[in-house]
């Protein structure tokens, strides 16, 4: 079974989008904590370093989520009509 052009791009595409939202979900987990006492500013009451690791990491996890179910998205839709040519 031979793979064609087109699942290689895939594939390497998929490689390329997972490695990009694992270093953005690697900087929002811990990128802003150890920075923490830098950001000790007050926002919505509470320091940032504290409000980013209760509500904000989240808000970024959840985005990154559907980011990618969008992309992932297009990305089978793009070899599915290039299979179908």
């Amino acid at each position: 079974m031979s793979v064609s052009d087109a699942q290689r791009r895939y594939w390497r595409s998929v490689r390329w989008l997972t490695a990009a939202l694992l270093t953005l979900w690697l900087v929002a987990a811990f990128g802003v904590v150890y920075f923490a006492r830098a950001l000790s500013f007050g926002f919505f009451g509470w320091t940032f370093g504290f409000w980013w690791a209760a509500q904000g990491a989240l808000l970024v996890f959840v985005a990154l989520v559907v980011i990618y179910q969008v992309a992932a998205r297009r990305l089978d839709e793009g070899v599915a009509a290039d299979e179908a040519d």
